[in-house]
């Protein structure tokens, strides 16, 4: 189902609607400040694991989260002084860092080597949305593993079945995050997408 959401200024009663949907276990799509992303609710399992069968993505394909701040970042990833300069200076903004995970990591959504990608996107439908819902919100990029990401959200409404609801904000971006791995003694660029990496290099 596809529901016209002002992607500027957000209307509070659609993001209601959304995050009712997230708090009942379902998976929708929205718009972020890079391409469109698949989210449901961090704590719902169940919803987790429809997000991965959507998707048709293997359980060891690794989610990233969306946050509303640093404040609630923190509850979830283990961040030391040099990692949170580079996040002041790039979030919000087209990045995922991955950086150690704390307790409060469900497993389900854990790397082996218990670690986490952690987004604040600068959109205000994925702020609203986390605002809204209290905690993050999983996420993954709306396309299928190997292909571009869909543009017009008519298109991601068709493509996935099992969404309960598709956000149109209007044209999403071509290119995902830029992937930044925070785990080592130095940072590395995992995917080049819409974020400058230069920084890192």
């Amino acid at each position: 189902m596809l529901l016209e959401i002002n992607p500027v200024t957000p209307e509070p009663r659609k993001i209601r609607r959304a995050v009712d949907a997230l708090r009942a276990g379902e998976v929708i799509a929205y718009p972020t400040d890079t391409v469109y992303g698949l989210g449901c609710d961090l704590f719902d399992r169940k919803a987790v694991d429809r997000l991965y069968q959507i998707k048709n993505m293997p359980k060891s394909h690794q989610l990233s989260f969306v946050c509303r701040n640093f404040a609630e970042l923190t509850n979830y990833a283990v961040i030391y002084d040099a990692q949170f300069r580079i996040l002041k200076r790039f979030l919000p903004g087209p990045y995922c860092f991955i950086l150690p995970a704390t307790r409060d990591v469900p497993k389900i959504v854990q790397t082996s080597r218990k670690h986490v990608g952690i987004r604040i996107p600068a959109h205000p439908v994925a702020h609203a949305l986390v605002e809204e819902l209290g905690h993050p919100i999983i996420s993954s990029t709306a396309a299928r593993t190997g292909e571009d990401p869909h543009v017009d959200p008519s298109e991601i409404d068709d493509d996935f079945s099992g969404l309960a609801m598709v956000l149109d904000g209007g044209p999403g971006g071509l290119k995902p995050t830029t992937v930044v791995d925070l785990t080592g003694d130095v940072a590395v660029v995992v995917r080049e997408g819409a974020g400058d990496s230069s920084f890192f290099k």
